[in-house]
């Protein structure tokens, strides 16, 4: 969406992204980029994605491991728990109820314009 800045939309929506993608499948942080960037969310910063994903950890809604890796050092993976499932699940239900809301209001006609 060219001339339009997303990010303090995104910036709202950053933990409903991170959790949805973190319960297709555990990630590290790199990767989990690379996840997010590929499902189209090609603005969102490193810092914002690092940072989200240390609260959510202290939040309780993910836990960590390690595990080695071929190409460097090892990695440290996030994985959802059941808190950060269920958080998921209420952020997800609150997701949908402003979206129907958010297109009533578009869906509603400006007035003068025709029906």
């Amino acid at each position: 969406m060219e001339g339009v800045d997303r990010s303090q939309l995104l910036k709202g929506l950053l933990d409903i992204i991170v959790l949805r993608v973190l319960e297709t499948a555990d990630g590290y942080g790199y990767e989990i980029l690379h996840r997010l960037r590929a499902a189209g969310f090609d603005e969102l910063g490193d810092a914002s994605v690092y940072g989200t994903l240390r609260r959510l950890y202290r939040a309780g809604y993910l836990s960590t491991y390690v595990q080695p890796s071929d190409a460097g050092p090892h990695r440290k993976y996030y994985a959802l728990t059941e808190p950060g499932t269920k958080y998921l699940r209420q952020m997800q239900d609150a997701w949908v109820d402003v979206s129907d809301k958010m297109q009533a209001l578009f869906d509603t006609p400006r007035p003068g314009t025709p029906e």
